[in-house]
């Protein structure tokens, strides 16, 4: 080691008077912070020591004339080594208290501190020793150039000490934490990946340059390149005699070929890993590595190896569960798991489920060696045809299975594929194949049932149209099937008069009064069963029978609640729903006012419940017709708020009169410390002037709350079921 450098002379440091040269900027130097507030030492301090090295390290000096600038020079600069400080600066005990904001708030340990005094009593030499972290306490008459520079030494050779000490600390967590985040990562170029991010970690290094190594078992291919950073990143999965550097090539040949590491005077390191002849990383350090570095990387190097071989055997396992063997495509179970990866995403893509004809009888009729044959040149001629991203996967012994964009597999590409014949064994033989396609949408069908629909598809295909490839969509045929079941049962119901009107009050949540009633539209076939809404409503709508539907359910609204006030239940209101589908109808408007004059209401006694989607892309339309309605005398509910589309500025556009609470936000009541939604829909129906109803109240507790708060009236089976419309009027008879 090279040994520091002496100064030649004894001589009292401050009676040196030459000047020191400012301009001298060592490059590879240890940095010196002096603190005094006269700067007569601080020239006397750098003349002392310049020229002098410690450890063939020069010294770079900084200057701080005050505690306060020193804190804010270390505070810009990380790396001082040491610090000469003055104990009384611009207080008695300047220094002292510096010592400790450079302990605690800047959480410098390893700086080394040389307190220096011309006035030692303000801080005894054995307490502020014991007291402080420092490292050496001297007079300033006692510092000789000599005993300067050993005690700066000493600091120094400290400092290098705890850093590598630090560094080492660091290393291993570091090492740690990279043994813990790579068992995350599957997949050997992910884990590769990591490896060179956590190497540059380790070293404190720029991720440029580096590249991992792998080399295969003898016999397969030649080392790869699988992992690398910067300049060389775009020769990911190239053969290493592909890297332009051959300084860089030479190194990794060599250090895969002697299987150890090397550090001169490249860094190669090399992980010995079981199932390949090794994989082997380059660093692109610029510095020589010591020791401690050394060793860091041998313990690395230890801990990544294992999970090199856990990531190999992991992929292992996984060809063997995802592909099939033979011709290693994806198997049944992995493009089971990919069709579910992509059905929710935004491509529009079709699954095509091709089966070969009579390939038992091939394989009976030719040899089982033949049939393999048969079957790669399909597999060939697929791969020819449906370029990535389209899939190839073998779902069973004679099946394949396309999976890509719909502009790419189609019924027209599949069949010519089968139209030339095939070339085997110097023979040439027609292979016939029957398909079926299906598009791969968003929805709640699994991959696994979607393959299903496939095959069953496949089999209908086989029976009808042998040899051809055909679009089927089974699973949207069965909805069709069973939308066009519902709605021609519902038009017989309709026209039967099965459906029917049931009533559910609404209650002011203060008195208890009923204020009114919702008419809800219920339907009961014939033998029995109830068809809930949310299933025969949606196919009215799209079926155009909710227009004649919906003036129905105004009218016998209306004809219930002229019987209820008749039965002396004056200011009783009647709240109707209203479809998007009927609300949009041109006229809407005229219909509700001939209904109303028809049945002798007065407007002010109905209330209609638009949902929220009404306002969907049509916000000014929507708010002119609202605002039309409510001059008649008709009051306007947006129901179910808040769980749909509505901000408050779509709100204040419509104008409506009150907004319910949707049963959802009522249930949260007192199940759920989180109460905020039902009351920020009180309080902004307070805010806006606009009343409130909660929907599904069913507690005493539900309903003082509510009405605490101030929401006005509210609607469940604490105060009453929907009820038909005879049971309805005897309750309401029971409430005179």
């Amino acid at each position: 080691m090279t040994q520091s450098q002496p100064p030649d002379t004894d001589d009292a440091l401050f009676l040196i008077e030459d000047q020191p040269d400012e301009h001298h900027q060592p490059k590879d130097s240890w940095r010196i912070l002096i603190v005094d507030d006269e700067p007569d030492v601080h020239e006397a301090t750098v003349l002392a020591l310049r020229d002098l090295t410690i450890d063939a390290h020069s010294l770079d000096f900084l200057h701080a004339y005050s505690a306060s600038q020193a804190y804010d020079l270390l505070a810009d600069n990380p790396d001082v080594a040491a610090i000469l400080l003055d104990v009384v600066m611009e207080s008695e005990d300047a220094g002292l208290a510096l010592i400790r904001r450079i302990r605690e708030d800047l959480d410098r340990r390893a700086v080394r501190i040389i307190l220096r005094t011309g006035q030692p009593g303000y801080a005894p030499e054995i307490e502020t020793i014991r007291a402080y972290d420092i490292n050496d306490y001297k007079t300033k008459s006692e510092m000789t150039r000599v005993r300067l520079f050993t005690t700066l030494t000493v600091a120094i050779r400290s400092y290098r000490q705890l850093c590598q000490l630090e560094m080492s600390r660091r290393g291993l967590e570091l090492i740690i934490s990279a043994s813990t985040g790579l068992a995350k990562r599957r997949a050997l170029h992910h884990f590769s990946e990591g490896v060179v991010t956590h190497l540059c970690a380790l070293l404190d290094i720029a991720p440029e340059g580096l590249v991992c190594v792998a080399s295969a078992p003898t016999g397969e291919k030649s080392p790869w390149l699988i992992a690398a950073a910067g300049r060389y990143r775009h020769l990911i999965q190239s053969p290493l005699h592909e890297l332009p550097d051959a300084e860089i090539r030479n190194a990794l040949e060599q250090c895969l070929t002697a299987k150890s590491h090397l550090f001169d005077p490249m860094t190669c390191l090399y992980f010995d890993v079981q199932g390949t002849q090794g994989v082997a990383a380059y660093l692109d350090v610029a510095y020589p590595l010591d020791r401690v570095n050394r060793n860091l990387l041998e313990i690395f190097c230890a801990n990544v190896t294992v999970g090199f071989e856990n990531v190999l055997l992991h992929e292992q396992l996984l060809d063997s569960a995802y592909y099939d063997p033979f011709l290693h495509l994806p198997n049944r179970a992995r493009l089971i798991h990919l069709i579910d990866e992509r059905k929710d995403g935004e491509q529009d893509d079709t699954l095509a489920l091709i089966d070969l004809d009579d390939f038992a009888e091939i394989n009976a009729a030719l040899d089982h060696h033949f049939g393999d044959q048969v079957l790669r040149a399909v597999a060939y001629r697929l791969g020819e045809t449906f370029q990535p991203p389209t899939l190839i996967a073998r779902v069973t012994a004679d099946a394949f299975c396309l999976l890509g964009p719909s502009a790419a597999i189609d019924r027209y590409t599949i069949e010519q594929i089968f139209a030339t014949p095939f070339d085997l064994q110097d023979r040439s033989i027609r292979i016939s194949a029957t398909a079926s396609l299906i598009r791969v949408g968003p929805g709640p069908t699994r991959g696994a049932d979607l393959l299903k629909d496939a095959s069953i598809a496949l089999k209908q295909a086989k029976r009808l149209h042998r040899g051809r490839a055909i679009a089927f969509t089974e699973d949207l045929g069965l909805a069709a099937r069973e939308r066009i079941r519902l709605l021609t049962d519902l038009r017989s119901a309709f026209h039967a008069e099965r459906l029917h009107l049931a009533f559910q009050p609404l209650v002011d949540l203060a008195t208890g009064s009923v204020v009114g009633a919702e008419a809800l539209l219920r339907w009961t076939t014939e033998e029995g069963d109830v068809i809930p809404p949310d299933r025969f409503i949606p196919v009215a709508e799209h079926s155009g029978l909710m227009i004649a539907l919906g003036e129905w359910v105004l009218r016998t609204a209306c004809d219930q609640l002229k019987r209820i006030i008749e039965l002396g239940h004056t200011g009783f209101r009647m709240a109707v729903n209203v479809s998007q589908a009927q609300f949009r109808e041109p006229d809407f408007i005229s219909i509700l006012e001939r209904v109303l004059h028809e049945h002798e209401i007065d407007p002010k006694r109905i209330e209609l419940e638009l949902t929220e989607s009404i306002a969907i892309g049509q916000i000014a339309s929507t708010a002119a017709k609202i605002a039309e309605i409510r001059r008649m005398g008709v009051s306007v509910a947006l129901d179910d708020f808040g769980t749909g589309y509505s901000s408050l500025s779509v709100l204040k556009q419509l104008g409506v009169d009150r907004i319910k609470i949707d049963r959802a936000f009522v249930q949260e009541l007192g199940h759920s410390s989180d109460n905020g939604i039902a009351d920020l829909v009180v309080a902004l129906g307070r805010q806006m002037d606009l009343g409130t109803i909660a929907e599904g109240v069913e507690t005493e507790e539900q309903r003082r709350y509510l009405m605490e708060r101030g929401c006005k009236d509210g609607q469940g089976y604490l105060f009453g079921r929907p009820m038909s419309s005879d049971a309805f009027e005897a309750w309401m008879a029971d409430r005179l």
